[in-house]
């Protein structure tokens, strides 16, 4: 690392590490962040699972549990105290994985501590839980494996990372093809100035390192993902009047994005896709993002790279994915439940409109 970005991480390092005792340290409302959409009772059960000294510790903002872990391997970046990774390792069941990375010691410790009481709690019979300490920049020398990871998750982490590049470049190398980056993070309203990034508080809250939201977008696709899918967002307040006046006309936003490792050569074409409803929690619909809703048994029609993206991930068995094709007038009227009931000129029952 060069040494402006060393600078930064031992910042990050040393703000959670030992300035932070408990999310109340915090000087935004970042960690309070709420889900903009429902938890699955399952989501819920397994949070609250969780041992109290690790929920303490969490910093993290949104909440990244996407649908249908079980036995799923799943890695979160900047894992911290362990809060998300113990509650995935409860929906991933015995069959699956989760392991988690961060750079900060004490956090790790705190993490590791807790391994035998959530097996126990859990009722499994090994741990499916690992953590390693390490960078987010350098997966593999920390001993994460390419093209090994069903999903990665992050919470509230990336902006805290001054090469975000190289995270992302990292993530999408041990990522399986199909596998998904589904995380939430603080973005800004505008590119943060470079004093900003200087200020050592504005940077351990995440203010100095938050990526304007624009350029998060284009960031992701130059690496090879697909284009990033919003899922939710809700505003972040600064308590601090200092930090606040600092930020000038700045604002912040937790969000929360999906994105996908799709095959290189895969060709892309608009699909109709209905979904069984068979995903665990959803069995009427599936709202895949802020702007995909799947309803059970109706036909939808979707561009191209989402038809790739159902497709080739592990939602592939939830839906039938027709391609190359326009969406029949009649299989919509069927799937909806349409029929006339009036006449549109003269407001009769069917049959009437040739009425004198």
């Amino acid at each position: 690392m060069a040494s402006l970005e060393k600078a930064r991480t031992r910042c990050a390092q040393q703000y959670y590490g030992s300035r932070l005792e408990s999310t109340c340290d915090l000087q935004t409302s970042a960690a309070c962040s709420l889900p903009c959409r429902p938890m699955p009772k399952s989501a819920i059960e397994a949070l609250n699972l969780v041992h109290p000294e690790v929920t303490k510790r969490f910093f993290g903002c949104g909440l990244p549990v996407p649908e249908k872990l079980q036995g799923c391997r799943i890695l979160d970046l900047g894992s911290g105290s362990g809060r998300d990774c113990y509650a995935l390792s409860k929906l991933v069941g015995e069959t699956g994985h989760v392991t988690g990375i961060d750079m900060t010691e004490e956090l790790i410790l705190v993490s590791r501590k807790y391994i035998p009481y959530h097996q126990e709690k859990f009722g499994f019979e090994k741990p499916n839980t690992t953590f390693l300490q390490g960078y987010m920049e350098k997966l593999t020398a920390a001993g994460v494996e390419n093209d090994s990871m069903d999903i990665i998750v992050s919470n509230c982490v990336i902006c805290l990372c001054p090469d975000k590049k190289t995270v992302l470049r990292e993530a999408y190398k041990v990522l399986k093809e199909g596998g998904e980056l589904y995380y939430s993070d603080m973005y800004a309203s505008n590119v943060v100035p470079d004093h900003l990034k200087e200020d050592s508080v504005l940077w351990g809250e995440g203010m100095g390192g938050s990526l304007y939201w624009r350029d998060f977008i284009s960031l992701v696709q130059e690496v090879g993902f697909s284009t990033p899918h919003l899922i939710s967002a809700s505003h972040i307040e600064v308590h601090n009047c200092e930090l606040k006046k600092k930020a000038g006309d700045i604002s912040y936003a937790s969000g929360t994005y999906r994105l996908f490792k799709l095959p290189k050569k895969l060709e892309m074409s608009s699909g109709i896709v209905t979904y069984k409803g068979t995903v665990p929690d959803y069995p009427c619909q599936l709202e895949f993002d802020s702007s995909h809703c799947f309803k059970k048994d109706v036909a939808l029609q979707v561009d191209g790279e989402m038809a790739a993206i159902l497709q080739c991930s592990r939602f592939s068995p939830d839906f039938c994915i027709q391609k190359y094709g326009h969406l029949s007038p009649f299989l919509l009227a069927d799937n909806l439940g349409s029929s006339v009931k009036q006449c549109s000129k003269t407001g009769k029952a069917p049959g009437g409109c040739g009425e004198t």
